[in-house]
Parts: C-alpha cells; structure tokens; sequence
C-alpha cells in the first residue's frame, strides 16, 4: 500500500479524497483584504487549504533583474520594489492565520528562500511547499526537511533525474510529489497528465497535480488518474494585474472544481463488476437469455 501523508486533520494518499489546494500565491497583489476575499471564496467552495508564496526579494530576485523598470498598478517602478509590494509583513500573515482559523481553513506557503521559510514557520503551519523553481537548491530542501513537517514537491522544469536526486534527499516518508509544468498559461500539449502514473511507479509517496492549465478539465482528470493532491491558483478576477492571474480560477470555477473532482471520485468506484439494487427492475424488464 502506498504511504499516505497527513496534513492538519485530512490524510493524503490512496483511498482518501483529493485534498484540494487553492494557490493564492502573489494574486492578492499585496492587498489583505484581497487575500481574505480568496481565503472566503475558497471555504465556500470546499477547498481543503489555501498556500501563499513568501521570498526575501533581494534574496530571490537576480541582481541584474532588481534594477530594471517595469509598469505595474503602483507606478513605473524597479522590478526589485515590484517584489516588495507583493509581499506581506508579519502583521499582514498573523491576520491571515487569525482568518483562516476563523473560517477552519487550512493554509501553508511556498518559501523561496531560507529566511522566508523561517519567517512562516513561526507561524506553525502544517506543511510546506517547495516551488518547482528550488527543486535543485540543495540546502534550501534540507532547511525545509528541517522543520519536521509533511513537504509538498513541485517539479516543473525538472529532468527525472533531478527529481531523484530531490526525493533522495528529501526522504519518502511525509513527502508528496506534485507533477506540474511551468507554464503560465500551460497549453493541453505540454501538460503530460500520464507522468502521474509515471511518478506512481517510480516513488512510494503520494503524488498530486499542481495545474497552470486555463480551464477545469485536466485538473479532473488528473484526479481521476490517481493524483492524491490537486492545486489550482486561484483569483477573485482573471482580468486582475499578475502573471499569474491568466493560469488562474475565478470563484465560481474554484467551486465547479471541486464539485467535478468530488463526482468523479464517487464515479471511480472499486473497479469489481457487480449488478446494483437499482438495475433490479431493468434487468427484470429487459434481460433476454437465449441458447
């Protein structure tokens, strides 16, 4: 039997139902009240957990990048500062975690750097996510097997054998390893749902899908194809300012979502032929028998 992972009350793996994953990531634009606004429209929807990003800007962002100039909702302005009016401060994520204990909503981060993922787990979360952007950053994976707590694994713009080289280090136990593409938008092509299967074969963790995709589709199917985890961003608008608002989930799709996986879980049944109480009266109808 395949290893399951426990993130808060919910069970991650075979037999259990998808755990859903909202990605607000950095598509609250620096405003709390949008944030809030997402963490809502994800309760309503039955969404298990809501995940931020978090970086140190002059940390993440390149040096030759954090000079140059850009248009964005705040003014023409260096990329650098850019970064640093999407990021929110400690009293920004202490309302967040008041919230979402308040609404009963799980949340956790995707940490960009080692100061970033100290500064979340003061707020004790009850797992993280390693964006597929550090899946070869070395130390930064051990700071995260460090805390002692579940790691989610992206992999986009990963070779297998990099990814092999993440999960040794990073252990099986409390691991699950999402497939994803990094793309944004992703197109249907490049989006490799068997490698679900691929990477079910390969470790014995439980691996989920982490979709960029426009539309609904692929994330269902991925769920249907075995993918414990399924993540989606998730934004109160597509029209929004971002990069990342276009690969995105307004609030109505995010509940379309999880009613299509929920559905679809009950549709999969245990794969044994069986005539059902509610053929009864058909079968007694219609059922011919000849030599």
């Amino acid at each position: 039997m395949r290893n399951s992972v426990k993130i808060g009350e919910r069970i991650i793996g075979n037999d259990h139902p998808t755990y859903i994953v909202g990605e607000i990531g950095i598509n609250h634009n620096g405003i709390l009240e949008v944030a809030k606004s997402l963490m809502l429209a994800a309760k309503k929807a039955g969404i298990d957990a809501v995940k931020f990003q978090k970086r140190t800007p002059e940390i993440c962002v390149p040096l030759e990048q954090q000079s140059q100039m850009r248009d964005t909702p705040w003014g023409y302005i260096s990329y650098l500062d850019y970064r640093y009016k999407v990021e929110f401060d400690e009293a920004a994520y202490a309302e967040i975690d008041r919230y979402a204990k308040e609404l009963g909503l799980c949340w956790f981060a995707s940490s960009w750097d080692i100061p970033s993922l100290e500064f979340i787990e003061k707020f004790d979360p009850p797992a993280h996510k390693i964006p597929s952007a550090l899946l070869t950053d070395k130390s930064l994976l051990r700071a995260y097997r460090a805390t002692g707590k579940p790691v989610i694994l992206s992999t986009g713009m990963s070779t297998m054998e990099q990814i092999r080289e993440a999960v040794d280090l990073l252990g099986e136990n409390d691991l699950i390893i999402c497939h994803t593409t990094s793309s944004y938008p992703c197109p249907p092509e490049e989006l490799n749902l068997r490698m679900i299967q691929t990477l079910r074969e390969t470790f014995h963790c439980p691996i989920g899908y982490s979709g960029h995709e426009v539309g609904l589709v692929p994330t269902v199917v991925a769920a249907s194809m075995g993918a414990c985890l399924v993540e989606r961003h998730i934004t109160l608008d597509r029209a929004m300012w971002g990069s990342d608002q276009s690969a995105s989930v307004e609030p109505q799709g995010i509940a379309t979502l999880v009613k299509y996986i929920r559905v679809t879980e009950k549709s999969l049944g245990d794969g044994k032929k069986k005539v059902y109480d509610s053929e009864q009266s058909s079968l007694k109808k219609l059922r011919r028998f000849s030599q």
